[in-house]
């Protein structure tokens, strides 16, 4: 009886010890440190993506050249480089039928250029994705690990021009 209960609370320890392990297939990659998702973009099929030299973003065009109606909404992240610095990068996502596709993919080199040290990544409210066209963030930085952050705010406006420029009070 006493070797039935080790036996079985042996099984139930590995068992239990297993199920605790984390995970080995990680859903979004360690070096992604801060993302948003807010916004709102809509066009009618033809229209350029984020027009800012796309790198490797999935085409959600129609390829028969047809005009539909696209919609969907734009993603801000960091993504934290060897030696502590983030890139950031901003996201078209479109709305399929089949569920969220990336649209286009693109580097905002003037946040990039600084070789900063994100903090925070904000949207412009905590109300989830807004029904109106364009995005306001605001990315929080330090060029220099001991200082304070400042504020950069990300501005796409309804035609979609992007602006980026340090925040003023």
């Amino acid at each position: 009886m006493a070797m039935r209960r080790l036996l079985m609370t042996t099984v139930f320890l590995i068992g239990w010890s297993a199920a605790a392990l984390p995970a080995q297939d990680a859903i979004l990659p360690a070096s992604v440190i801060f993302a948003t998702s807010t916004g709102y973009w809509q066009d009618d099929g033809n229209a350029p993506d984020v027009e800012r030299a796309p790198t490797g973003g999935e085409s959600v065009a129609n390829p028969e050249g047809k005009a539909t109606q696209r919609h969907g909404y734009y993603k801000l992240f960091a993504v934290r480089q060897a030696d502590r610095t983030s890139k950031v990068y901003l996201q078209q996502v479109a709305q399929t039928e089949t569920g969220p596709a990336i649209a286009s993919t693109v580097e905002l080199q003037e946040i990039s250029d600084l070789k900063p040290y994100i903090t925070d990544i904000r949207p412009e409210n905590s109300n989830g994705i807004i029904k109106e066209p364009g995005l306001f963030a605001t990315i929080y930085l330090k060029t220099d690990p001991s200082a304070e952050p400042d504020g950069w705010t990300v501005l796409i406006d309804e035609f979609g021009d992007i602006t980026v420029e340090k925040a003023t009070n």
